[in-house]
């Protein structure tokens, strides 16, 4: 299995996405390969910085970079020789099975559209954030930034993706959709919410459990739950500094550990044609290799064909 890496992204770059492919490297198997995209002789130097032999990994050339400041559909429409338009390129030429990259997810989300495509049905991509459960288990929460604003046939359709995905990557059989909600009751909620929950209510494709409030993102009551990209963004945003104030002061445990984005490595773009997968612009070389193994992880479960049977199936029982 090939896995495309954009070298070029990310705060850190290129210290953090090459030493964290040199960690990968070292836990994948032997027939995988990690395709390193970006300036070679920087590349190159930093692989030897790094303690990697440049003949373990395949080099691809980039002269550009999309940087976090520019315009997403901009940068890649006019800089063809950037890393993430090469990286999309060697995707949709199928001489990678997956790409990452800890740089501009605008760009990544522009090119997963203009490149891949969105799989037939689906009405807009999506991103997600894996929240620690208490128990042991974890609470996919989606979307969490890629679309602030939607409507309720897209809340819908959020919980198909999230049951997928929580289905054949986290491996959680039939798995439970919650709508967050700030309260548990059928009218609580905005606008948003009561039109989603009307439509989740009798959903014969996903295991709706009804709406769920934000304490229950940590205990046992849904192993996916849906919200606008809007109050997704805040509560992963909240979490995130939470677990760094914990650790400032000393406070984490093994549970609130698991809170740390680098145990993550990043999210898969739910909704395409193909894996791809986005990081935390502050990744350090341990995220980038969970993010590399994520990847694999992702193209091993074929997600983009279980979303289109799904929807498949949905269709055929609609009818």
């Amino acid at each position: 299995m090939n896995i495309g890496l954009d070298v070029m992204g990310g705060d850190r770059f290129p210290d953090a996405p090459v030493g964290g492919a040199v960690q990968a490297y070292r836990e994948m198997d032997p027939d995988d390969r990690i395709v390193l995209i970006g300036d070679e002789k920087v590349i190159q130097d930093t692989l030897v910085r790094k303690g990697g032999d440049p003949a373990c990994f395949e080099i691809v050339h980039a002269s550009e970079a999309i940087r976090m400041n520019e315009s997403p559909t901009r940068a890649f429409l006019q800089k063809p020789h950037s890393s993430i338009s090469i990286g999309f390129k060697l995707l949709k030429d199928n001489r990678i099975h997956a790409f990452a990259s800890a740089g501009s997810s605008g760009a990544m989300m522009v090119g997963s559209i203009y490149s891949v495509n969105v799989i037939q049905g689906i009405i807009r991509p999506a991103t997600t954030a894996i929240i620690p459960k208490e128990n042991g288990g974890v609470t996919v929460l989606l979307d969490v930034g890629t679309n602030p604003d939607l409507k309720p046939d897209v809340m819908y359709q959020l919980g198909i993706l999230g049951s997928v995905y929580a289905k054949y990557v986290h491996h959680i059989g039939n798995p439970r959709v919650g709508l967050l909600n700030i309260g548990e009751e059928d009218i609580k909620g905005n606008l948003l919410c009561q039109s989603s929950f009307q439509l989740m209510k009798d959903s014969r494709d996903f295991n709706f459990t009804g709406n769920v409030e934000g304490r229950d993102l940590f205990n046992d009551k849904a192993d996916v739950v849906v919200c606008d990209g809007y109050t997704g963004n805040i509560v992963l945003k909240a979490l995130e500094q939470m677990y760094f104030l914990m650790k400032k002061r000393g406070l984490v445990d093994d549970y609130f550990e698991r809170f740390n984005y680098e145990n993550f490595g990043g999210t898969p773009i739910l909704g395409i044609n193909a894996p791809v997968i986005v990081g935390h612009g502050i990744s350090n070389e341990r995220a980038i290799k969970n993010m590399i193994l994520l990847s694999k992880e992702v193209s091993i479960a074929n997600l983009p064909e279980k979303i289109s049977h799904s929807l498949t199936e949905i269709n055929q029982n609609n009818i």
